[in-house]
Formats: C-alpha cells, sequence, structure tokens
C-alpha cells in the first residue's frame, strides 16, 4: 500500500510539473487567452506558488509584473514567459517606497494594473518557537512581509484599478489563518490579519467594482515548505509524504492547484464574489478541530 502511494504521488508531482511548465501550444482543452489585455503583479512570484501563477497567468494572454528580492530566480521566471509578457520589478515588498516602485514599474511597462496577486510570504525555519521565545526582529519581518506588504501594494495599486473601472486583488492567506498549529504565533496572526482584511478592504471597494479575495492554502509543495522538511528526521521526501495524509486528500498540493483557483477568481466568473476565502488544502478545514490534533485523545 505504502509503495504504491509513493509511486501515485510520484506520477502526480511529474504530471503537474509538466503541465505547469509546458508551452502553450500544447493546453489542449483549456480556454485561452481569458485575460487578454490584463495586467498583473505578482508579488513573491520568483519562486513557488508565486511562480506557477504568474506563469499561468502570462500563458492566458495577461502581462505579468513579478515582484521579489529573488533577481535571479526572478529573470528565470519571466524567461519562462511568452516573449514580452513579464517584467521584473525587484522589490522588498514589506516597505513603501519599494512597493509604490513597483506599481509604477507596471503602470510605465504595461500602462496600469487589474488585478494585484498578494503572495508573498516567509515561515523562516528559525521562527518556530512560542511567544516568548519569538523575537521583535522576527515577528516584524513577518508580520511586514506576510500582512504590511498586503496592505502597501493594495494602497498603491487600487488607484490604477481605479483608472481603469475595476480590478481584484488575491491575498495568499492560510489555513493557520483559520486554525492554527504550535509553534507559529507570528506566522499564525499574519494569516488571521490578511483574512481580516481582505474582508474590510472588500466593503470598502465594492462599490468601485474592486473585488477583493483570499485563498487559504493547506500543505503545498513549495520552497520553503522543503526547506523546513529538511529538518525532519525522516527526510524530505517521505515528510512530504507525511504532511499530505494529513490531508484527506491524500497528498501536498501543488503550485498549479493554487494557480487555478487564483485565475478563476480573478476572472469574470466570480465576477459576483468578494469579501470571501477559498480554501484550498485538500479537505483539511474540513475536519475542522481534527486538524491540528485538538480530540486526538478521545479518538
Amino acid at each position: 500500500m505504502a509503495a504504491r502511494r509513493r509511486s501515485s504521488i510520484a506520477t502526480w508531482r511529474r504530471v503537474a510539473s509538466r503541465v505547469s511548465e509546458a508551452p502553450i501550444a500544447v493546453r489542449g482543452g483549456v480556454e485561452m487567452g481569458q485575460f487578454d489585455g490584463k495586467v498583473v503583479i505578482v508579488t513573491g512570484g520568483a519562486l513557488g506558488m508565486g511562480r506557477t501563477t504568474a506563469l499561468e497567468f502570462a500563458r492566458e494572454g495577461a502581462r505579468v509584473v513579478i515582484a521579489d528580492i529573488n533577481a535571479d530566480a526572478g529573470r528565470s521566471a519571466i524567461a519562462a514567459m511568452p516573449a514580452g509578457a513579464g517584467h521584473l520589478s525587484i522589490a522588498d515588498v514589506a516597505g513603501a517606497t519599494d512597493c509604490q516602485s513597483v506599481v509604477a514599474d507596471a503602470e510605465r511597462a504595461f500602462g496600469g494594473i487589474d488585478i494585484l496577486f498578494n503572495n508573498v510570504g516567509i515561515q523562516p525555519t528559525t521562527s518556530y518557537a512560542n511567544v516568548e521565545n519569538t523575537t521583535e526582529e522576527m515577528w516584524d519581518r513577518i508580520l511586514g512581509v506576510n500582512l504590511k506588504s498586503y496592505f502597501l501594494m493594495s494602497k498603491f495599486a487600487i488607484p490604477s484599478m481605479r483608472r481603469r473601472g475595476g480590478g481584484v486583488i488575491i491575498n495568499n492567506a492560510s489555513v493557520q489563518g483559520l486554525q492554527s498549529m504550535k509553534g507559529v504565533p507570528a506566522y499564525a496572526a499574519s494569516k488571521g490579519g490578511v483574512l481580516s482584511l481582505t474582508r474590510q478592504m472588500a466593503l470598502d471597494y465594492a462599490a468601485e467594482r474592486i473585488r477583493v479575495l483570499a485563498i487559504c492554502p493547506g500543505t503545498i509543495d513549495t520552497e520553503m515548505v522543503r526547506a523546513s522538511a529538511v529538518n525532519e528526521p525522516d527526510g524530505v521526501e517521505a515528510a512530504l509524504e507525511r504532511y499530505g495524509r494529513s490531508h484527506p486528500i491524500g497528498r501536498i498540493g501543488t503550485g498549479l492547484d493554487i494557480a487555478n483557483v487564483v485565475l478563476f477568481l480573478s476572472s469574470d466568473r466570480a465576477s459576483f464574489m468578494t469579501g470571501e476565502y477559498v480554501c484550498v488544502d485538500g479537505g483539511y478545514m474540513a475536519m475542522g478541530a481534527w486538524a491540528s490534533g485538538a480530540g486526538a485523545a478521545e479518538a
């Protein structure tokens, strides 16, 4: 059984990788060009969920600005897009000056902004601690990247959206914004804040046709998750399989799982949705308290 599960997971990863990196010409059965003429900013778009989502937007005809501090990975992501579809803005979006620069880059390169995917997030391996053992510096850095940047990027992008008659903001939260685990006070606080900010901005800007939504991923196969799994005694791949078993669907997610939902929420097909979050978690939150192990003593 375990061998079959490992084989199945390995096959799924290979297929997901091929789909997310495949040329547009072989994307049969998918409506192409649904974002023609749209301009998208993806923060933290050089790696992980952000990279895959940025590439999917570009495949669907959008012009995409990747905002990231990682210049090499950012250039690699832009190179994977159709010619002329991407622009890299090197920025630390935890600060107002860089956020303003990203918006200015998007307007200069492509004429405006229609969609903002506030995706960037950090959870350093050194941040796993209770409140007493979390430093002020670590707290400020995590909240700065994971929450403050969403406020700042939205603040500076909204005027451009308004000039274009509306827009969409998608915020990357987490199931940890809904139900937490031990040892992640700053990360959990940042993601809970993202959900509250999403609801609040949705009310402020609904009349201006600016929709604001959030996604709550479960465990996704990203560089950040793999960096955390390095410290697991059973090794990275075994740890990822174990993480997958904690999700009812039996696997962890891929960047493409996230991208598919972000693109839907950003599209006209979701035009009656705002102020809500969508869990992309393989059924994790459906377990309720069991997801964090609460109640296990009564099992």
